[in-house]
This record gives C-alpha cells, structure tokens and sequence, in this order.
C-alpha cells in the first residue's frame, strides 16, 4: 500500500500523496497552505488507513484506546469527500469491547455524518485492518508469546466478536476473505421498520406494492441490523438489465426517503441470472451508489428465497465484484464471504 498524508482543514483538501514507502513530508507549497488554513497549535491530527470490501472503501481509525469515536461527524463527512480529503463511503473507528466477551466496538459514519446500525463491507474491512495493525506490532514488538494472547485478532482461528448498533457480529479471517456471521435476518415489517402493510409469514412484506418514480415496485423488506428494500421488478416487468434497465441517481433517493421507511432504507434492486448467482446494484442510505454493500447482498439471498427466486447459497455479483451469502436453514444465519483489502495509509490534519 502506498502512504498519504491530508488536511482536514475546512475545507478538507489534499496536501501531499506519497507513493513512496515512507510518509513523505507535504512539499513547500502545501505545507504554506496548511499555515494559512490552520495554524499548528490549532489543528488535530488522526492516523488512519483505507480499506475496501469490493470497492465500497473506508477510513479506518484506531480508537481502542478511547472512550468514543475521534472524530466528529462533521469531520468524518469532511474526511469521506473525495476532491477535498481523503474519499471514502464512510469513516470506521475501532473502539474498546462494550459487553464481556467481545473483542471490540464498531462505529462507523456515513460520507453525510450520519451512523448507520452496521455495514458488512465495513466490519469485513474492520475486521483485516484490526489483524493487520495487531500482526504488524506483534512483529514489531518481537514477541515470543503467543500471537492470540497478544491480540484477539491474532487468535487461531482468527475470529473476532465485535459489538455494533446491530448487536454482536463475528467476522473470521479465512486467508484473504473474511467470513462474517451475520445473524439472523428480521423480517416483521414493525421492526425492518416500514409502514408496508405485512402480507406474508411472520409479519412480513413480500413482493409488497410500492409506488415510486411514477411506477409501482413489487418490494421486500429485510433489516440485517439495519432496514433494506429489496426490488426484483415492477408490476409490469422484472429487472432483466440490472444497469440499462435501473436510473439509479434518479429512484435511489426517492426510496430512501419514502415515508414508508420511517428510517430511512437501503434500497437493492436485482437481476436474477440463475438460482445461485445474481447482479445487484444498491442504492445506500447516507451513502448514495456504492460499488458494493455487505447487508444488502445477504438481504438480496433472503428476498430472493422468500420470493421463490434464489437458492438459500448465492453469489451476489456487485459492481465491485462477488460476494458469497448462505442462509443456513437449520440455524437461520446469514454467512457472507469476501475480500477485505488495504489501499493506503496516512495521517489526517483537521482544525
């Protein structure tokens, strides 16, 4: 991975990107910049790395030594915009464990400074980005312990309990994926939440009419911690063209923010290929388009199941690229499978 060092000074702008192996110091021209932007004093500094689950990228910040998240909202929206800083879908801080037994707490900020539940991308990210810091300072400290004694994450097998607004999520590093357990799905319309009125087994909405952009969409609901639409089609077709056939900038927005999702939604729509393997396109809350969303792929499988369309193991083929969803039957789990990958490091100035 390369090295980057920015400033969070309003408004965030970039200061100096270094491909080198070494944090390279900002040029004469920037560093003027940041003297006139923010005084030295004044200005707080954040080391943090990049990580992508199939393109949808974070900041990471280690914050296991805090009480709470480093950064403010506002400076996290700042950090996520990608002309002026670092560019990312959303800022993820890594904090001590709440509950006995866990390892570690998530929190994380969308690109708009609002807090989702949970992100699968994002605690797979979470996930490699606690082992790789954790490995690398074993090493560095030359340590004959144990690895997992040093660090949770360095256990064999590498499995992590981490607290989220969504509950308790285990992720495990499986070489270079990580398998995440991501519990089971919620299906009663009450507590996705939507207004839908329920129409199946448990309360459910299935295949539930919505009129949106002028069309009337046949929707299901699933929360994986946090609420999802999830579109096959229409009353007068099913998605056949999951990128020709959808104006995603055009209904995204107006599905997130349709009363019938009193908090908002996620919103997928799917083209079906075959049982196993379909092509989703999202539409996040806070976040917008993204190239890839964790909960919304296992959310895909569980619509995709309910509606009669998917078998109970599918790939999820995103514009980042695939995930693995199972929902076991005999425990009702989810387990997503993908990559978690670094793509730089550096350290973050904000005023």
């Amino acid at each position: 991975p390369s090295r980057a060092q920015w400033c969070g000074c309003a408004p965030l702008r970039p200061c100096c990107r270094d491909a080198m192996s070494s944090l390279a110091r900002p040029p004469a021209c920037a560093r003027a910049s940041l003297r006139r932007s923010a005084p030295r004093s004044a200005a707080e500094s954040r080391a943090f790395r990049k990580y992508h689950g199939l393109g949808n990228d974070f900041v990471l910040v280690d914050d296991r030594r805090g009480k709470a998240p480093s950064l403010t909202p506002d400076q996290a929206a700042r950090a996520c915009d990608r002309n002026f800083g670092v560019g990312g879908d959303g800022v993820i801080f890594a904090l001590p464990p709440k509950e006995e037994g866990s390892d570690v707490t998530m929190r994380i900020y969308n690109s708009d400074g609002s807090e989702p539940e949970m992100c699968g991308n994002g605690i797979r990210c979470l996930a490699r980005f606690l082992y790789d810091v954790d490995l690398e300072a074993y090493k560095a400290a030359g340590s004959d312990g144990d690895a997992g004694d040093f660090s949770p994450a360095l256990r064999t097998p590498s499995v992590l309990r981490i607290d989220t607004l969504a509950g308790l999520i285990v992720p495990e590093i499986v070489g270079d994926d990580v398998r995440v357990d991501m519990g089971e799905p919620i299906l009663e319309a009450a507590a996705v939440p939507t207004a839908l009125e329920p129409n199946a087994e448990g309360g459910a909405c299935v295949k539930a009419p919505l009129e949106v952009a002028g069309k009337t969409w046949l929707v299901t609901t699933v929360s994986m911690g946090n609420p999802h639409a999830i579109v096959f089609g229409n009353t007068d077709e099913d998605i056949t063209d999951v990128y020709a056939g959808i104006d995603l900038a055009a209904v995204g927005p107006q599905f997130e923010s349709d009363a019938a999702f009193p908090a908002r939604t996620n919103t997928e729509f799917v083209e079906v290929v075959s049982r196993d393997y379909c092509k989703m396109r999202v539409w996040e809350r806070g976040a917008g388009p993204t190239l890839a969303c964790g909960t919304g792929a296992c959310a895909t499988v569980v619509a995709g199941v309910l509606e009669g369309r998917l078998d109970r193991k599918c790939t999820v083929e995103l514009p980042g690229g695939p995930l693995h969803i199972e929902w076991e039957e005999a425990t009702n789990k989810i387990y997503m499978t993908g990559a978690a990958c670094e793509s730089f490091r550096g350290e973050a100035i904000f005023s």
